[in-house]
């Protein structure tokens, strides 16, 4: 089966049918190439050559910002999803009473940094996902003259619900509020564009299906919101000519490098951009496609195995991502028992999680679904 992403680029495939993508994804060998090039021009050459890797960080910027339809200018690169949602976070000025507003089942790198807020006298209100979804009837419910932000994961980690981002941000613009996405669970594995979501803020980890270091993330701001941000942790490279370094008098950057306040991530920075290359030579949409077929296939197998799946399919919600439980078998076990036959999967109490990326491989789908046949074959037998 030919794959949109060359398979040939991962070795994870030599030892494993690697499914895991929304816990850790893994490093094209091409990545593994350019890393190791700054790393041994570091040691030989040290600032020599590590400089000129440092001088083309606004190129990296324009290739991260171009991959979302955005300027480099608009693209800052932290270190993680919660620094992102931190910076935005501490950025705002806040009034008693102002409303946040997020889902339940937010991962805690999207949720914390907000619900710190409280001890500002911020109202942070959790929408209960287990009564109804967040969609854009929901929001336009629950949205109210105190909202000032509201924030979503693009798709939810625990069972892949992938949210209609353009509708939301217009419901929530229609209200006064700002609009933030966090998109690690997307970006790398479905295309977008920040400017037709009109999305106020979007970040996003490299270390999942954008195929990256753990250590560095994307963070785009729309420039009407840029501007409305303080700076909660100004640093060296926060200022228009960081190289002018006695002239503490001058002014903060205009863009938003400003953000990034000290040395960069090189590495991870090489990372990123060597996956986003690969990633559009392969076509996002390809990739979006060959996604969602394997999770489909997954899917239509699961349900001849009477397996219970947590995760919610159609047209506009489907995603990456699978959850399930085998009635009458412990996920934990399951879990294990896949990694023994060499697959390698999210396992939890409450399920297991599937998420496959564009080089993985309908054989691969049936090798796993082969091997819960078998599982809950023995486990009936019992």
């Amino acid at each position: 089966m030919s794959t949109p992403l060359p398979r040939s680029e991962f070795a994870v495939t030599r030892r494993y049918a690697y499914l895991n993508h929304a816990a850790a994804g893994v490093l094209p060998l091409s990545s593994v190439s350019a890393i190791e090039s700054f790393v041994r021009e570091h040691a030989e050459a040290g600032v020599l050559g590590t400089y000129p890797y440092d001088a083309r960080m606004p190129e990296y910027r324009e290739r991260i910002g171009r991959f979302i339809g955005a300027s480099g200018s608009d693209i800052a690169i932290l270190s993680n999803t919660s620094a992102a949602a931190a910076t935005i976070a501490a950025g705002l000025e806040w009034s008693a009473g102002d409303e946040v507003l997020l889902c339940d089942n937010e991962f805690p790198a999207n949720s914390i940094p907000w619900i710190a807020l409280r001890r500002r006298g911020v109202d942070v209100r959790l929408l209960e996902t287990s009564r109804e979804r967040l969609t854009p009837d929901l929001l336009r419910r629950e949205i109210s003259a105190r909202t000032r932000l509201v924030t979503v994961s693009w798709i939810s980690y625990a069972d892949g619900y992938r949210h209609d981002l353009k509708r939301l941000a217009s419901v929530a613009h229609a209200a006064g509020a700002q609009f933030c996405v966090d998109a690690i669970q997307g970006l790398g594995a479905f295309p977008m564009d920040v400017r037709d979501v009109d999305a106020d803020a979007v970040f996003a980890g490299a270390s999942k299906w954008l195929l990256g270091l753990h250590g560095v993330a994307v963070l785009y701001l729309h420039r009407r919101f840029a501007e409305r941000l303080q700076l909660a942790m100004p640093g060296w490279r926060s200022v228009q000519d960081m190289w002018d370094f006695h002239n503490y008098r001058q002014s903060f950057s205009g863009d938003a490098l400003r953000f990034e306040s000290g040395t960069p991530n090189v590495i991870g920075t090489l990372s990123l951009v060597g996956a986003i290359e690969l990633l559009e030579g392969s076509g996002q949409a390809a990739i979006a496609a060959h996604v969602l077929a394997l999770t489909d296939r997954l899917c239509d197998g699961l349900r001849r195995l009477g397996a219970e799946i947590a995760t919610i399919r159609a047209s506009e919600v489907s995603s990456g991502i699978v959850t399930f439980a085998l009635p009458g078998c412990d996920s934990l076990e399951l879990g294990k028992h896949l990694e023994r036959n060499g697959i390698v999967t999210t396992c939890r109490p409450s399920g297991i999680r599937v998420s496959p990326h564009g080089y993985n491989t309908a054989d691969e789908i049936d090798r796993l679904l082969e091997v819960i046949s078998l599982m809950s074959t023995k486990t009936a037998m019992v």
